[in-house]
């Protein structure tokens, strides 16, 4: 479960955690019907260059969080389309990428954001 903990609101059910070999994937090739969770990505120390994603073999559009290491939102991406990059604003050490039917008009800059 992804939840804003200064809302004290969930926002998706569902998470996983990107670990690995499956970092370098991420959601390239899959398919927008099977994306229904939170796809959480650590970079182990807060970075931009190494928080920018990219959207290439990603046929959908997605909304991302990013959240430095007190899990505190700083910088919000909604509706990053397919083949565009994108460099968080502020250094990140974990991405959230989240489908775009989740409705981020909740969650803030700032907010604290935890997953169990």
């Amino acid at each position: 479960m992804l939840k804003n903990v200064s809302k004290k609101k969930i926002i998706i059910p569902k998470h996983k955690l990107c670990e690995g070999a499956d970092q370098a994937i991420g959601l390239m090739f899959s398919l927008k019907k099977n994306f229904n969770y939170a796809l959480i990505f650590d970079r182990k120390e807060e970075t931009k260059i190494g928080a920018a994603i990219h959207m290439f073999f990603v046929f959908y559009p997605i909304n991302i969080l990013f959240l430095n290491s007190k899990k505190e939102v700083v910088d919000i991406k909604e509706n990053l389309k397919p083949f565009f990059m994108y460099t968080p604003k502020k250094k990140a050490r974990y991405i959230i990428e989240l489908p775009t039917s989740v409705d981020l008009k909740g969650v803030k800059l700032r907010d604290i954001v935890s997953w169990c």
